[in-house]
């Protein structure tokens, strides 16, 4: 599917205009309900809502949040995240641990915590195989740079280990333990299992075990009758893949799901009129949104070309068009009240066509030049790909969007599926923040290219800097390591940073929910109410 720009290249357009020509675009974009009605039949279950579908089961290989949210629920972890407004940590497979010095974290854990099929009872020899199986180099986990300076885990007794650093990893606790990594998983059964898994699970000790998987329309989770924290609270939990938030709002609203992410444009509207028995919340969020440059395409690899689009985007016109107002450009990658978050970023978030056209007739391109912009075909996305459509064409580029579903949008930068990561010139994409910057900057290293690194960036400083502030403890040397960070990217143009988002979020008054600080579900949390 392409979307044809809407603006004639020359045209001298005003922000009014341009929020005008793009307004409706959103709602084009959002056919088709969502339809499936789920029958309890006597069963407690919640039905909840899913960005993405699920991808992987295995830690190693899962895809952030999307995957996340699903592990969290059938794994145990030493610490979970803590629900409410502040990052923090509760125990869960640990009886206790602590930070004994820079490079060493001890931890006892819980007995009596089984696997399921008959695969025995967790012991520290499990944490050792699952924390260094994502540290091996002969795997190639994709999560591997979570672990940071991870070296090894000694098995100290049955239920006791010392996790080892190289350096010091202030991240261990805000991402490695209680995130993806930190998911502890059973040696006897991966092993049997020939050392990896997909979509499938051998062994699972949480809450809930992994029922079923329908592609592109839910995963079923059941209550694990042998979980080691008593009864979980639903029979079952239904979650729903919808890439797009007001469709998903369509589904809440129609009693399909019980919790969903909403847009920020629907925020004004439900709190005057909220559906019947429920209730709205709003939280900040540490996605970040970007529009990143293929650094290795032909065309893309003149930096004044890159800087001419930097130029060309219009920031606070996207945050009227496709955020409502609702949120706020960006700095960068790392959000406001983590460190590292800069003050302002070295491109005004304002277009500077005149500045563009500068660029453009630096890289000889004044008569203009054609681009393609691939986009992932949800609401805000298309309407944020109209905006620079319209604002790319007054500078004289002119941009073809080519709209893709999830599985297709993921896959676009990844080197293993073949060369076609070489025909992305601009990508309009969005991470996911765990709360640590070291989570923002590691996907951007010369390492991650063709994995995470989409932009194909690399400079042997950013990966220097980026290592060192990992181990870095004192927190003013991290801010000032992190923000340098930011301006590389920035400077290199490859990047054009535009919003943190925010996270507005509905529920049913039946379910008692549980959200990490930044509005994303804990789904293992949730209770009845």
């Amino acid at each position: 599917m392409k979307v044809r720009p809407t603006v004639q290249t020359g045209v001298n357009q005003k922000r009014r205009q341009i929020l005008k020509a793009t307004g409706a675009i959103g709602v084009a974009a959002t056919t088709g309900a969502f339809s499936e009605v789920i029958y309890a039949q006597g069963k407690k279950i919640l039905k909840i809502r899913a960005y993405g579908d699920l991808r992987s089961l295995d830690p190693a290989f899962s895809q952030g949040v999307i995957d996340e949210e699903i592990q969290s629920c059938i794994y145990s972890k030493l610490i979970q995240y803590k629900p409410g407004r502040e990052w923090g940590y509760d125990l869960d497979a640990a009886e206790s641990i602590e930070q004994v010095d820079a490079t060493h974290i001890k931890f006892k854990l819980k007995a009596g915590i089984m696997f399921t099929g008959g695969h025995g009872e967790m012991t520290a020899e499990d944490v050792k195989y699952s924390f260094e199986r994502i540290i091996n180099k002969d795997l190639e986990s994709t999560n591997a740079p979570d672990w940071g300076t991870l070296r090894e885990v000694i098995v100290d007794s049955k239920y006791e280990g010392t996790i080892v650093f190289d350096d010091a990893y202030p991240p261990a606790w805000n991402i490695a333990m209680p995130y993806i990594v930190g998911n502890i998983i059973s040696k006897n059964a991966w092993q049997a299992a020939g050392g990896k898994v997909d979509t499938t699970t051998p062994s699972v000790s949480g809450p809930y075990t992994h029922k079923e998987w329908q592609p592109k329309q839910k995963t079923i989770l059941a209550r694990n009758p042998d979980w080691h924290g008593g009864d979980a609270p639903f029979d079952e939990i239904h979650i729903f893949p919808i890439d797009d938030e007001n469709t998903a709002q369509i589904a809440f609203e129609s009693g399909d799901i019980d919790c969903t992410r909403v847009s920020l444009g629907s925020v004004g509207n439900l709190k005057a009129s909220p559906p019947e028995n429920s209730t709205l919340e709003e939280y900040p969020s540490l996605f970040y949104v970007w529009v990143g440059m293929n650094v290795e395409n032909e065309k893309m690899a003149d930096i004044n070309l890159r800087k001419a689009v930097q130029h060309c985007i219009d920031v606070p016109s996207i945050m009227q068009a496709s955020y409502f107002g609702a949120a706020s450009p960006s700095t960068g990658i790392i959000a406001p009240g983590l460190i590292g978050n800069r003050a302002k970023s070295n491109v005004p978030p304002e277009m500077n066509i005149a500045k563009a056209k500068e660029y453009l007739a630096a890289a000889g391109m004044s008569d203009g030049v054609s681009l393609t912009l691939d986009v992932l075909n949800k609401a805000a996305n298309v309407t944020t790909a109209q905006v620079i459509q319209a604002t790319c064409a007054e500078a004289g580029i002119t941009l073809e969007v080519n709209l893709h579903e999830s599985g297709a949008f993921w896959s676009l930068g990844d080197s293993s599926a073949g060369e076609r990561y070489k025909d992305i010139q601009l990508i309009l994409n969005r991470y996911s923040m765990a709360p640590d910057p070291s989570y923002a900057t590691a996907w951007f290293v010369t390492s991650q290219k063709g994995i995470w690194n989409w932009e194909r960036y690399s400079d042997p400083e950013f990966d220097r800097l980026e290592a060192a502030a990992k181990a870095e403890t004192d927190n003013s040397k991290r801010d000032e390591m992190y923000q340098t960070m930011q301006s590389m990217m920035e400077d290199s143009g490859a990047y054009r940073f535009l919003t943190h988002e925010a996270t507005p979020v509905i529920f049913r008054n039946t379910i008692k929910p549980a959200f990490r600080p930044d509005g994303l579900p804990l789904i293992r949390g949730f209770t009845s109410a």
